[in-house]
């Protein structure tokens, strides 16, 4: 059966419980110059890349060091400047939830455990918020804005599924557009947008090119849990695109208790996390896409975005 709407309230709690990074958390750091990342100013063409590497057996690495990595830009390789393995930097963090199936319950007992898990994760090393999108024109609502309340991140919760909203199709390429301009284009550190949906886009203004360019604008890596009705067809090819172009990837899911595992991986995943910074040899500020890739002198397999937008002038 295909997972309702009423289950992203559990989707919700898990992966608040998850991904904020608990004090004391950190897999340790290996940092190339004072302080890991610096702040990026106007007039240094710093391009920060996080990612994270897997052997060939599939199990994430952690623990590995500069030397084992280079990185090319448009095919040139450019110098490593900053490296680090912390696993605990600041994350911002939104949450992007489909809900134009409608609502099946209120799911008491789920929203009473969420208030549960939000006073053990939310700390002051990162924001969540909570957004909602389904058939409107507004392209997505803004359930809560960036906070650490746990009594507002309760209550947004809650307000994912009241009772009677929701409508069949959703804009699912507008609500990506505005969330990336809205919400992630100012934030700084790591940014990432889970999102579920089913994957289809029913009506959106917006073109899918336009959402995975405002995406990669805001520097936010966009994990997509793909609620995948097995009698139909879901749409992967975009929504992988729009996931591995940015650094991260889709995880289907057929059934609503897969949806506990599928954020423990995102988890698992955003603490293994390595993060580098390089210096980009073309100067040009003019705009243009530029292709990143980060490769293993080792042969593993890195996850990492693909590429950026230059600043223009």
């Amino acid at each position: 059966m295909k997972p309702t709407a009423a289950s992203f309230i559990v989707c919700g709690v898990v992966l608040l419980a998850l991904l904020l990074p608990l004090p004391g958390q950190g897999q340790g750091s290996s940092q190339d110059q004072q302080g890991g990342l610096p702040t990026i100013r106007n007039n240094v063409n710093l391009v920060n890349v996080f990612f994270t590497v897997n052997d060939h057996h599939g199990a994430l690495l952690a623990n590995l060091n500069k030397d084992e990595f280079e990185v090319l830009e448009n095919g040139k390789p450019q110098t490593i400047k900053y490296f680090s393995a912390m696993s605990d930097l600041p994350l911002t963090l939104g949450l992007l939830v489909d809900t134009s199936s409608g609502a099946q319950g209120t799911l008491h007992a789920e929203k009473a455990a969420a208030a549960d898990f939000l006073r053990q994760i939310i700390t002051d090393k990162g924001s969540i918020f909570v957004a909602s999108f389904d058939s409107s024109e507004d392209g997505a609502t803004l359930e809560q804005g960036f906070t650490t309340n746990i009594q507002r991140m309760r209550r947004a919760v809650e307000g994912i599924i009241p009772e009677g909203r929701g409508s069949s199709g959703a804009r699912l390429f507008d609500a990506i557009y505005v969330i990336s301009h809205e919400m992630l284009g100012e934030q700084v550190g790591r940014k990432v947008m889970v999102i579920l949906t089913d994957g289809e886009d029913v009506g959106s203004r917006l073109k899918l090119r336009d959402a995975l360019e405002a995406a990669q604008k805001a520097d936010a890596i966009c994990y997509v849990l793909l609620l995948v009705d097995p009698q139909h067809l879901s749409n992967m090819g975009d929504m992988r695109q729009l996931a591995e172009q940015t650094g991260g990837r889709v995880i289907e899911i057929n059934r609503p208790d897969k949806i506990g595992d599928a954020f423990r991986q995102i988890s698992a995943e955003l603490r293994s996390q390595y993060s580098l910074g390089y210096s980009s040899e073309d100067a040009r500020r003019d705009g243009s896409f530029r292709k990143i890739e980060v490769q293993s002198k080792n042969g593993y397999k890195v996850q990492a975005r693909k590429g950026y937008y230059a600043p223009a002038s």
